[in-house]
């Protein structure tokens, strides 16, 4: 018996790509994770002329995927100077009513974060469970890429922000000690004690500048990274790709431009920043329905 939850990833993936792939890109971003296969499936499940395009890994997984697929990898530090990616896919492990997301589950956040930035356009792609109203909501951490030999000072400093509990993540053999990213670095888990704000906005009396341990996302996000031995956070917000192209900055937009949540009923909901999200219906993809946030 198929597994909805598959399932729902693999209609997820292919909406997503029928909207946002284009088989004139020159780069395109690929993700990792689970989701991320469907992604590459559905692309070559196209039938188009790949042979020109170049498709920019966010670590070994996803590289082996794009491999097995027969598509061509390039890694990120072979682009041309100022080239931005045409669009970057990826999945997340939880996404808020206004497009933040936290990322960094699969152990990948750098490079995540990396392909993110220096994409056009970043794409989500999950299934119902990462769809909430905050962070924090169901996904219980924050991933946080560190430098070995800082890991237990940036403990230390979490605690000073109102972090209930801070670990070294393990390798699946313990034995083994803490696992290692790809560019050999530590991944440190960071549990909080709320959910957090989408916005730095007073909300039920609170602004979410650590008062009471209540943080908005954007805020929270800024003093992780200041702490030294911080690579990254594993909290994409702030500006989108769109957004950081209006401002001028070309790379910089962490978040999405749109996400594409599959459903057990074989619906996909799709939430854009600032839009009530919409509903597609699989009986009829070109029937919608606008949901509240």
């Amino acid at each position: 018996m198929a597994d909805p939850i598959e399932n729902a990833k693999r209609t997820a993936a292919r909406k997503a790509v029928e909207d946002h792939f284009n088989p004139t890109a020159r780069y395109i971003g690929i993700g990792s994770g689970s989701t991320i296969v469907f992604v590459v499936e559905a692309i070559k499940d196209r039938n188009e002329d790949l042979s020109r395009i170049l498709f920019v890994p966010t670590g070994y997984q996803s590289r082996q995927v794009i491999v097995k697929a027969g598509l061509q990898p390039i890694q990120f530090d072979s682009l041309p100077s100022g080239v931005l990616l045409d669009v970057a896919f990826d999945g997340a492990d939880e996404v808020d009513e206004d497009l933040n997301c936290i990322k960094g589950g699969g152990a990948c956040l750098y490079q995540e974060k990396l392909v993110a930035t220096h994409a056009k356009k970043f794409i989500c792609v999950a299934d119902q469970r990462k769809l909430q109203s905050r962070l924090l909501s169901k996904w219980d951490r924050i991933p946080i890429e560190v430098e070995p030999l800082a890991a237990h000072s940036v403990l230390q400093s979490l605690s000073t922000l109102g972090c209930q509990e801070a670990s070294i993540r393990s390798s699946q053999m313990e034995k083994s000690g803490p696992l290692k990213t790809d560019q050999d670095n530590f991944i440190v888990d960071a549990k909080f004690k709320h959910p957090l704000l989408p916005k730095t906005t007073t909300v039920e009396g609170v602004e979410g500048a650590g008062e009471d341990r209540h943080w908005a996302v954007e805020t929270l996000a800024k003093e992780i990274k200041q702490i030294e031995g911080v690579l990254s956070v594993g909290l994409f917000c702030g500006t989108n790709g769109y957004e950081a192209e209006k401002a001028g900055r070309g790379a910089g937009g962490q978040k999405p431009v749109a996400a594409y949540f599959g459903m057990e009923d074989g619906s996909v909901v799709i939430r854009k920043a600032g839009e009530k999200d919409i509903v597609v219906n699989k009986q009829n993809e070109d029937k919608t329905t606008s949901l509240e946030n």
